[in-house]
């Protein structure tokens, strides 16, 4: 495959280099307004101005592309003070990441430099990503607050404040039922997965905060787990039960945890929340479970059993973690406990049987 070098050339031009005469990357020079062909050197340039950086990117995005030092420097400084902010404000490292993501893609999508952009141009990012990428609600949430805080709270540029939010999504969770649960958990022999596994369900913990804990903050005579640095910044406590504190023993004896509770490849990390998602991914093929579920299910379904066992909304809340009591809320949808007890009308049919 042919390379395309974008260099600087002077502070008014960027150079285009590229071996080969090629049509389809000539024609694609050309749909940017000043370019200039200069045939003793045997290379393209267009000014520097307008955004047509990220523009040459852009058209040339499925090409391999070496930029140079200067201008790859150029292109990510306006987002290194974005980066810069987020981390100062304490936010989560997959906030940074997700405003970071949707800051580069707005920009490769206008096609501007980050002081050109108006608001017609956010209009038309938030259009395409509802009706052209068809994505959920709560990514265009995430998109508009990525995009407001770099334009408003860092560039002060007032005219983001005018985009509403669409409505949310009213989806209730997939829950497991206890069988289920049941036969996951019963499907995997490696104890370290299993120990994973149990402590995200028996304690209602989200994927990031099992994968964080450390060996101290598993309080053993106290039966309670530490969950530091959750959601929201928040710290809190949650159950401890008497299985998984069997288990974790037997875990505990082979392999000696040290400043993580479930370490990595790598002894100084701990483990990703990508690799529980396999291993969670694995124990449902295992155990021949085909609802749509994601490691996070057993949240979930840590939430619901806890309501049909008679658990008090309120002390669930707690133990999740979450802010508002409405968000707790949702779990009374996807509960059995009252519609078991409803009658069908069906049942009160006297149904004939068809005679062959």
């Amino acid at each position: 495959m042919n390379k395309i070098k974008i260099q600087k050339q002077n502070s008014e031009r960027i150079k285009i280099t590229f071996p080969n005469y090629n049509y389809s990357y000539i024609s694609k020079i050309k749909s940017i307004e000043g370019y200039k062909w200069h045939p003793e050197e045997k290379f393209w340039t267009i000014p520097s101005t307008n955004g047509n950086l990220q523009k040459i990117i852009f058209i040339f995005g499925k090409e391999e592309i070496v930029i140079d030092q200067y201008l790859q420097k150029k292109l990510n400084q306006n987002l290194e003070e974005l980066k810069r902010e987020l981390i100062i404000r304490k936010y989560s490292r997959k906030t940074i990441k997700a405003y970071i993501y949707h800051n580069e893609e707005f920009l490769n999508f206008c096609k501007k430099e980050y002081k050109d952009i108006a608001d017609e141009d956010i209009k038309n990012y938030l259009y395409f990503l509802a009706e052209k990428k068809n994505v959920s609600a709560s990514t265009l949430n995430i998109a508009i607050s990525a995009l407001k805080f770099y334009y408003g709270e860092i560039l002060k540029k007032n005219f983001v404040y005018e985009i509403k939010r669409p409505k949310k999504d009213k989806k209730l969770p997939v829950v497991l039922s206890q069988e289920e649960v049941s036969k996951i958990l019963s499907s995997i022999e490696n104890i370290k997965h299993k120990a994973i596994l149990m402590l995200v369900y028996s304690s209602g913990l989200r994927v990031g905060e099992v994968v964080k804990l450390k060996p101290e903050d598993i309080d053993s005579n106290r039966k309670i787990i530490h969950i530091k640095g959750a959601k929201g910044r928040k710290d809190r406590y949650t159950m401890l039960s008497d299985k998984i504190l069997e288990t974790l023993r037997e875990y505990w004896k082979q392999y000696k945890p040290q400043k993580w509770l479930f370490k990595g490849a790598n002894p100084e990390r701990h483990i990703t929340t990508r690799t529980v998602e396999k291993i969670f991914k694995h124990a449902c093929e295992k155990a021949v479970i085909r609802k749509d579920v994601t490691a996070h299910t057993l949240r979930h379904s840590f939430a619901t059993h806890l309501l049909e066992s008679g658990t008090d909304l309120r002390y669930i809340q707690e133990l999740l973690g979450h802010k508002s009591s409405k968000t707790t809320e949702i779990y009374t949808h996807v509960s059995t406990k009252d519609i078991g007890k409803v009658k069908s009308p069906l049942d009160s049919l006297n149904i004939k049987e068809m005679t062959k």
